[in-house]
This record gives structure tokens, C-alpha cells and sequence, in this order.
């Protein structure tokens, strides 16, 4: 009997096996697996082609790592490309089966095709693997010497993901000066590519000095600048940036010779042109000839506010910064900031700022009629913002103020309710910079008293009915309607302005306002949970019981006229993002330093140590005070996918 069941169970755990063995058959990678084996080419071609394109979508093929190994030797040049994409991404977990291509890859770089040399040698510096860098630094060094451009300017680049691995390696094959004399070749592609990869090299190690630049070597870039790419022109124009002229001579020479990138139509190109020659400033002091530098950096910064919304919204940017510096450069161009209808709300936002900057007395009205359209828009921020934008003019432009109120007068009479709040905002700053001088438009603001709902509004109109109590009729009548509501009001700031108000109409009408302000000061002391609120009420009570004239002197003190908030950047901070203009800083406004780290720093070590550059693992091993050694494996606690590399850390 016990035979039996025994018997029993082992069947049925065969089942049971035979059914789990079926499901993982019919799993996609064991698919993959069993076309990647196929005889057949085609079919071998379409199942890489599905195993990049479930590497790209996230999904793990890791566990396909030898069989996709199989397929390298091809002369079938898509299907090589795929599989070295697939080792570039797998090689960090796979580092010990890497090994098995390198023949294929040392073969690959002695091929006669320059297309399979250079993705031999591209590929074995993206593995970023040390074992494979033994195996590298042969074909790396034919490469340079490669006949074809097209390959040189590939192992230039190789040469920095190599001292990036491991700089003594770069160093004891003698990879850096070869770099170096790369600078002097004929092929500007060749030449750009140099200069991009001695300027990695010289950030991941700063104190050795990669750079050797002289007047003789500036001049073949200024030369090799016209026949390079658009980005190569940007490598080079970043150089010529951070160098430091001999003389006054030299730096107008190469002012001159870089003028003609500002007319190219790629807009970095353009920002990285108008970098150097706003750097070069403090080595040009020729009035005349700044003057022709700034006349000439206008239409290129015009016309890409006239390109694609995300173009428009990094020049927009970049403009704020250069007004900066530069506030008269856009003065005639004011127009061309005006915003469309189609505009997104981003880049409407941007052009407000520079309208802003560039706005000189004489286009105030103008401007003020824009802003008065934008005011009417569907977007309550862009409203907000519009407004804002009408009442800094007037605090700026005491000849724009009547101007303004008026654009403000006629948006009240829109009875829009998220305009009527913001233009009693404006209109109270406007009051507090020109006291007395709108006292005949004041009167009118009442009627708007119960389309006034948020808190902000609600206090600054408050504020001009006790501030301005006596010009306005039955002002009694309306702070007493605002009373019997005080207890009704959330916001503590309100409830503030109604208390001072009544204070202020008792100490300028004291008949009148006896009653009005002994209700007043008992609601606040009395029924009001509020501390602070209480608290005034208490000291407004003491003051006027204890001495009037004392009062008088504090709550009706002339107020100093508010002055308009400046925007600008601290002066340190505007030279760092003008050193770094037309890069990802001058959008976000942030010197690079804040948001671009390397792997070892967000593991904790810091700046400058000697754990930057090396394995973390190795870092954490070795003895403090211990020499630098090669780079580790990457192998540690930490995830080094991409040890070495900078990681962009952007928070808006």
C-alpha cells in the first residue's frame, strides 16, 4: 500500500515537472535562445534584432549573454553593430565571458573596411571593463596612426574613455601625447575630436595638465573651425573660450576670426560664439571695436527667438543672462519678444522677463498695450504674471505710471475674478510707490469690494481703504460691512489690514471713527482665536488710550515708497554662468559644479580626493596615505555602470 502512494506521488511530480519544463520552453528567451542557435542566417539576424529590442525596452536578455556571443563572427555589418551594442550594455555583468570576443574584436580592428575598424575600437573603449584593457592598447595605437580619418577620430576619443579606465595605462603608452599630436592633423574631424578628448582628460585629471596650447596651435583651430561639423565647432569655440590671449592683438584676431559662426544655423554654435567674444571683452579695450562685437551679436540672438519653441526657450535663457551684462544690446528689438498666440506657456513666461529687461522709457506704452492683451488670456498664471509685469513698469518708470493704472482700470472693469484680484495687488503698489498721486481712482476700487475673494487681494485693497479713508465717500458704511465679517476671515493677514484700517479712519476722523474702531479692537481681542492678531489689536488699544498724538505718530508715519524687487544675479554667479554660456547651466541657471557629479562623489567621497578616477572598490581598500593604484574592476558595494562617467543631477 505505502508503494503504491510513493508510486502516486513520484508521477505526479513528473507531471508536474514535465509541465514547468514545458512553460519555460514557451518563455521569449528561451526562444531567442533557440534562434540565435539556428542554421539558418535570417533567422539568427531577426532574433538579435528582437534581443536589442528587448534590451532597449527594459526587459533582461543578460541570460542570452553567450549565445549572442556566438553570432559576432558575421560580415553582416547591421548585425555586428547590434551585437556590440548588446556586449556595451552587458559587459559590466558579464566581464569574465567578455573575454571571448576579444579575438573577434582584434580581428575586427585590422579589418579593410575603416566602418568595422572604427566600431572595433569604439566598442572595446565603451565595455569599460578592465580586463579587456590589456587587450585594447595594440589595436588602440594602430588606430591612431589609421590612414583613414574616419578611424583616427574614433581611437582619439577611445583614448579618453581609456585614461578615464585607467590614466597611468593612457600615460605608459604614450595615448595622451598621441592625442596631442592629433591636434595638428589635416582632418579637421580628426582635429575637433582631439580637442574634445584632451578636454576629458583634462577635467578627470585637472593638476596634469593635458592642454599645451600656444599661438601657433590657435590658429590651426581657427583655421580647422570652418570645414568641422557644427559640434565640433562648439568643442573647439569652448577651447578657444577658456584660453588665455598673449595680448590685445591676438584676442581682436580671434574676435574677428570666430565673427562668422554667429551667422550659423545651429543656435549652439551661435551661444558658444557670443561666450567667447563676451569673455574676450576684458581683453579687447578698443570702444569701437566692442561696439562692433555687440552690434553684430544682435540678429543671430533674434533669429533663434524665432526658432522652434524648445530652441526659443534655451535662447530666452541664455538672453536673460547676456542682458545682464549687456542691458542696452536688445533695446531696439523689443517687438521681437512680444508673444504669440501659439507660444508655449514656458516660453511666454521667459519673454515677460526679457520684455522686462530690454523696456526703456520711450516703448513703455507699447509694451504697456501688450501686456494689457496678455492680461485677458486663459491661463490665470500667465495673467498673474502680466499684471505683475504692469505694475513693475510703473514702479520703474514714474512717467509710465498714469499709463498704467489706467490698462488697470480698464481690466477691473472686465469683472474677470482671477484679473480683478491681481489688478487690486497691482494697484496697491502702485499707491504705496506714488502716494497720493491716484487718490481719484481710489473711490472706485469700492465697488469691487465683494469681487475681491483671495486673501492678498482682499488685504491690499483693505489697506487703501484705510490708508486713503479720508478721499473716499462712506468709507464709514464699508468698514463696518467689512467688520460684521471679521470673524469670517481665514487669512490672518486680512483680518490685520481690517484692524489697522479702522485705527487709521479713527486717528484721521476721530467722530466718526470712535464707535467704528472701539468695535473693531474688542472683536480682535475678544472673539479672535488668533495670537498675533489679538496681540495687535492690544498694543493699537494701549497706544490710543495711553497717548493719541503717540498713536498718531506710528500708524500714520509716512511710508518710504516701495522700490521694485530686482531679479538679477549676484555678480559671482553671473560671471560663472556667462563662462558657461549656451550649456545646460545657462538654462537652469546654475553653475555646473551644483548639478553634475561623478559616481564616486554621490557615493560619498568627496571633491578632489584620491578615490575620484579610481575603482570604488579599490578606494575603499586601500590605506590612507597608500599610493594611487590602477583602477579596480568596479566590482564594489556600489553600482559602477557607469564608473567614471559624470551623472547629470537636475532638480526644478
Amino acid at each position: 500500500m505505502m508503494n503504491a502512494a510513493i508510486k502516486t506521488n513520484i508521477a505526479r511530480l513528473q507531471i508536474m515537472k514535465a509541465k514547468v519544463l514545458a512553460a519555460l520552453r514557451k518563455g521569449e528567451n528561451y526562444e531567442l535562445k533557440t534562434e540565435l542557435n539556428s542554421e539558418y542566417k535570417e533567422r539568427r539576424k531577426e532574433a538579435v534584432r528582437r534581443v536589442i529590442a528587448n534590451m532597449t525596452v527594459g526587459k533582461d536578455v543578460s541570460g542570452l549573454f553567450t549565445d549572442v556571443l556566438k553570432n559576432m563572427h558575421t560580415d553582416d555589418l547591421e548585425i555586428k553593430k547590434l551585437i556590440y551594442l548588446y556586449l556595451i550594455n552587458y559587459a559590466k555583468t558579464q566581464p569574465d565571458l567578455v573575454i571571448l570576443a576579444i579575438n573577434t574584436f582584434v580581428k575586427d580592428a585590422e579589418d579593410t573596411n575603416p566602418l568595422i575598424r572604427a566600431l572595433a575600437i569604439r566598442t572595446m573603449g565603451c565595455l569599460h571593463v578592465q580586463e579587456v584593457l590589456d587587450y585594447l592598447c595594440d589595436p588602440l595605437r594602430k588606430c591612431l596612426k589609421d590612414p583613414s580619418p574616419y578611424v583616427r577620430k574614433t581611437a582619439v576619443m577611445c583614448v579618453a574613455k581609456v585614461y578615464d579606465l585607467n590614466a597611468s595605462v593612457a600615460e605608459e603608452n604614450r595615448f595622451v601625447e598621441s592625442v596631442r599630436e592629433a591636434l595638428a592633423d589635416s582632418n579637421s574631424m580628426v582635429m575637433s575630436n582631439a580637442v574634445s578628448a584632451l578636454k576629458k582628460i583634462n577635467s578627470t585629471s585637472p593638476e596634469r595638465n593635458a592642454w599645451n596650447l600656444d599661438p601657433n596651435l590657435v590658429s590651426k583651430l581657427l583655421t580647422a573651425i570652418n570645414e568641422c561639423v557644427e559640434w565640433g565647432q562648439v568643442v573647439i569655440l569652448e577651447l578657444l573660450a577658456d584660453y588665455t590671449p598673449r595680448d590685445e592683438k591676438e584676442a581682436e584676431n580671434i574676435c574677428e576670426r570666430v565673427l562668422p559662426r554667429l551667422q550659423h544655423a545651429n543656435g549652439s554654435v551661435v551661444l558658444t560664439t557670443v561666450r567667447l567674444l563676451i569673455t574676450y571683452e576684458k581683453f579687447v579695450r578698443r570702444a569701437d571695436l566692442l561696439a562692433q562685437f555687440s552690434k553684430k551679436m544682435v540678429p543671430p540672438l533674434v533669429t533663434l527667438v524665432s526658432s522652434e519653441p524648445e530652441i526659443q526657450y534655451v535662447a530666452l535663457r541664455n538672453i536673460n543672462i547676456i542682458l545682464q551684462r549687456h542691458p542696452k544690446l536688445l533695446n531696439k528689438e523689443i517687438r521681437v519678444f512680444f508673444c504669440r498666440y501659439n507660444d508655449p506657456i514656458y516660453v511666454k513666461f521667459e519673454k515677460l522677463e526679457v520684455l522686462l529687461r530690454i523696456c526703456s522709457e520711450r516703448n513703455t506704452e507699447p509694451l504697456l498695450n501688450e501686456l494689457k492683451e496678455y492680461a485677458k488670456e486663459v491661463d490665470v498664471d500667465f495673467v498673474r504674471h502680466s499684471i505683475q509685469a504692469i505694475s513693475k513698469l510703473a514702479i520703474r518708470y514714474e512717467s509710465a505710471a498714469e499709463k498704467a493704472v489706467q490698462v488697470l482700470l480698464e481690466l477691473l472693469q472686465t469683472r474677470v475674478n482671477h484679473i480683478v484680484q491681481n489688478v487690486m495687488i497691482a494697484i496697491h503698489q502702485i499707491v504705496r510707490r506714488y502716494p497720493h498721486r491716484f487718490n481719484s481712482v481710489l473711490e472706485g476700487l469700492c465697488e469691487y469690494i465683494e469681487d475681491v475673494e483671495e486673501p492678498d487681494a482682499r488685504a491690499a485693497l483693505i489697506w487703501i481703504l484705510g490708508e486713503y479713508s479720508e478721499t473716499i465717500a462712506n468709507i464709514s458704511n464699508i468698514l463696518t460691512t467689512l467688520l460684521e465679517r471679521f470673524l469670517e476671515e481665514e487669512d490672518e493677514g486680512v483680518q490685520l489690514a481690517l484692524v489697522c484700517a479702522a485705527v487709521k479712519f479713527f486717528l484721521k476722523s476721530p467722530q466718526q471713527g470712535q464707535a467704528l474702531v472701539l468695535k473693531a479692537l474688542q472683536t480682535a481681542t475678544e472673539k479672535c482665536p488668533n495670537p498675533d492678531v489679538r496681540d495687535r489689536a492690544y498694543i493699537y488699544w494701549r497706544l490710543l488710550s495711553a497717548d493719541p498724538n503717540a498713536a498718531r505718530s506710528v500708524v500714520l508715519a509716512e511710508k518710504p515708497p516701495i522700490e521694485l524687487q530686482t531679479t538679477d544675479l549676484s555678480p559671482q554667479l553671473l560671471e560663472e554662468l556667462l563662462a558657461e554660456l549656451g550649456s545646460v547651466s545657462s538654462v537652469l541657471q546654475k553653475p555646473e559644479s551644483q548639478f553634475v557629479y561623478k559616481l564616486s562623489e554621490k557615493a560619498g567621497f568627496p571633491r578632489g580626493s584620491r578615490a575620484v578616477g579610481m575603482g570604488l572598490e579599490d578606494a575603499e581598500s586601500t590605506p590612507a596615505g597608500g599610493s594611487e593604484g590602477n583602477s579596480a574592476s568596479g566590482s564594489g558595494v556600489v553600482d559602477t555602470t557607469n564608473e567614471g562617467e559624470p551623472e547629470l543631477l537636475i532638480s526644478f
